[in-house]
């Protein structure tokens, strides 16, 4: 095995997310538009200009599952690569900038023609709950030719957004990625995304998880909807064996850590009040990930994606608001 240039790679939609305060009222109104409280639904382009303008006053800032997952890897100060689709316009390229910024390598080539960079318009209730609505736009381009097999290859993990797997040319990249990683020794992992999605493609998951994922990331709804059961305990029996390590988020019960025939529980860290969810998921892995490229125990693996959850759904925004390298201290203590 060559020696590895990056710690982490992710791949995802790349998103510009616009974040807004809304009532539960405004959320249940959309229904009728298949908008799902507390999941992210797929929509076109003027859907997307609709919802935008019913939304409240909102905050605007470079996202993407995987996109947050390395700007957290990025603030715990892991060498970090990002591959996703942005147009070439001015989102793209505050899309761009932004990574590059927080220390993060991305040099996807960037769409010329065609639909505009895509955007989440993220929904946030006065629980902290957030529903999301998304507009891929040039992300669902995004196809094989936008893997850098270096880029993967000298990766030490290459983590997949189970958003981005929608579509085929996706579905074909990521298997494409997987095997890239594999054949250079290195690890793979996938983040379900959201139990909507998980119904969705089934099937492929199932045979992702089982033939191409060494990590697996997913929160109690996903696990239990990709095996089909209805409870937590049979979902642990059934992840067992499937992958490398399966770590399942609970909220506010903390996460479970599947490694073999060894289960680790692991407690959540304390949140003087839950404002905006966005991202939890995104910096749990982010947490859990620095700590596994670095040789870290899944026990302190655990614990850093629950400190990086618990920062981030104390404030509006689904990335960090303090520099993460900071709770190394406390692992270290």
């Amino acid at each position: 095995m060559t020696a590895s240039q990056f710690d982490l790679t992710t791949i995802g939609n790349a998103l510009v997310d616009v974040l807004a305060p809304a009532t539960d009222a405004f959320i249940d109104g959309q229904a009728v538009h298949g908008m799902q409280r507390g999941g992210m639904t797929l929509i076109e382009e003027p859907r997307a200009v609709e919802l935008y303008g019913l939304m409240g006053a909102g905050t605007e800032m470079s996202g993407g599952s995987a996109g947050n997952t390395i700007a957290g890897f990025a603030s715990f100060g892991g060498k970090g690569a990002y591959i996703g689709k942005v147009a070439m316009d001015q989102l793209g390229q505050v899309f761009s900038h932004d990574m590059k910024a927080q220390g993060v390598h991305f040099d996807t080539t960037p769409l010329a023609v065609g639909a505009a960079t895509g955007r989440c318009l993220i929904l946030v209730t006065p629980d902290g709950q957030r529903t999301m609505n998304t507009f891929l736009g040039a992300a669902v381009e995004f196809g094989k030719d936008d893997v850098n097999e270096q880029t993967v290859a000298s990766s030490k993990v290459t983590y997949l957004e189970g958003y981005l797997f929608d579509k085929d040319k996706a579905k074909e990249a990521y298997r494409f990625a997987a095997k890239t990683a594999h054949d250079a020794g290195r690890r793979v992992s996938l983040t379900l995304s959201d139990s909507f999605c998980v119904d969705r493609h089934r099937a492929d998951f199932v045979d992702l998880v089982k033939n191409h994922t060494d990590i697996l990331f997913a929160n109690e709804a996903e696990i239990l909807s990709l095996y089909q059961v209805s409870d937590f305990d049979a979902a642990i029996k059934a992840v067992k064996g499937q992958c490398e390590i399966a770590a399942i988020t609970r909220s506010e019960k903390g996460s479970v850590i599947v490694a073999g025939d060894k289960v680790i529980e692991v407690k959540a860290e304390p949140v003087a009040k839950v404002v905006d969810t966005t991202g939890a998921g995104d910096q749990y892995a982010a947490g859990f990930l620095y700590g596994f490229t670095q040789g870290m125990d899944l026990a302190a693996c655990g614990r850093l994606g629950s400190m990086a959850a618990a920062e981030v759904i104390g404030h509006m925004g689904p990335r960090p608001a303090v520099t993460y390298a900071d709770f190394l201290k406390k692992i270290a203590a």
